[in-house]
C-alpha cells in the first residue's frame, strides 16, 4: 500500500482546540502556519515575550483533560478564533486583543488544583510546539490501530494532536524513518526525533474525560511512551489530503 497523507491539523492556541485543513502551504524551516501561534500562560510562569518556552509554562491537557475537548476555527483574515466545547457556549475572540472573555470561558475547564490561566501569549520566533526547534508533528494511522487494539478500544486521532497523519505505513515504521526525508506534495520534511507523550493522550477528545491508559499500554507493550515523530520542513510547498508520501 502506497502511503498517503490522511489528514492535516493545526492547533492555533496550544492545548486549546484543533482545526482540520484540506491543504496547507509549508515554509522551509518553519512550523505550520497558525499552528500553536498562541499559548495560554499559567499562573506563576514567566511570559516568553514572543520566544519559545517549555510546555509546562502553559495550561494544557496533560493536567486539565477537559481542555482536550475544545475545537477551534480560525479566521486568518481577522485573526479571530471561535472555540467550542461540549460544556461551554461557543466563544469568538481575538487572541491578540482583549482576552478577558476567553480567560473567563476557559477557567472552569482547568482542573481543580492546577495553576489558573492568566494570559494569552503569542509566539513570534516559531510556533509554540513541544520542541525547541520549528517542528511539524507526524503520526501513523497504523500505529494508532496497533495501540487501539492493545487497549481494546477505537482511539481517536485527536488524542495525539498531530499536524499530519499518514496512512499506509507499517505500525511504528515512523520510528525507523528518523534521519530520512519524506516528500509529500511539493514539500519535503526531514524526520528528526520521536514524540514522547504525556497524559493528554489519556483524555477522550469528545468529552474531555480520561478514559484510556495510553501511556501504560505503550510502556507495558512496547517499552516506551512515544507516539509519532517530529520533522522539519526542508523544502517548502503545498501539501493536501490524499497526497502520496514518498520516503526519499
Amino acid at each position: 500500500m502506497t502511503p498517503t497523507l490522511a489528514a492535516i491539523w493545526r492547533h492555533p492556541i496550544k492545548g486549546h482546540g484543533r482545526e482540520r485543513l484540506a491543504s496547507v502551504s509549508l515554509v522551509q524551516g518553519e512550523t505550520m502556519p497558525w499552528d500553536r501561534t498562541w499559548a495560554v500562560l499559567r499562573e506563576g510562569a514567566e511570559d516568553p515575550n514572543g520566544g519559545w518556552a517549555v510546555c509546562n509554562s502553559f495550561t494544557r491537557g496533560a493536567g486539565s483533560p477537559r481542555l482536550m475537548a475544545i475545537t477551534s476555527q480560525l479566521d486568518e483574515a481577522t485573526g479571530n478564533i471561535t472555540l467550542r466545547h461540549p460544556d461551554q457556549p461557543d466563544l469568538s475572540f481575538a487572541p491578540d486583543g482583549d482576552t478577558a472573555a476567553f480567560l473567563k470561558w476557559v477557567t472552569p475547564l482547568v482542573a481543580e488544583g492546577r495553576p489558573a490561566p492568566v494570559a494569552v501569549t503569542r509566539a513570534v520566533q516559531q510556533g509554540m510546539t513541544d520542541t525547541a526547534f520549528p517542528s511539524i508533528s507526524l503520526c501513523s494511522t497504523a500505529s494508532l490501530r496497533a495501540l487501539s487494539d492493545q487497549l481494546g478500544t477505537d482511539l481517536s486521532r485527536d488524542r495525539f494532536r498531530a499536524n499530519l497523519w499518514i496512512d499506509g505505513f507499517e505500525p511504528w515504521q515512523e520510528f525507523d524513518l528518523i534521519g530520512s526525508t519524506l516528500q509529500i506534495g511539493d514539500t519535503t520534511l526531514k524526520v528528526e526525533m520521536r514524540n514522547t507523550r504525556c497524559r493528554a493522550t489519556e483524555a477522550n477528545p469528545e468529552t474531555g474525560h480520561r478514559d484510556a491508559q495510553t501511556l501504560r499500554a505503550l510502556k507495558d507493550t512496547w517499552g516506551h511512551i512515544d507516539f509519532g515523530v517530529y520533522a522539519v520542513v526542508t523544502t517548502g510547498g503545498v501539501l493536501a489530503e490524499g497526497d502520496t508520501v514518498h520516503v526519499l
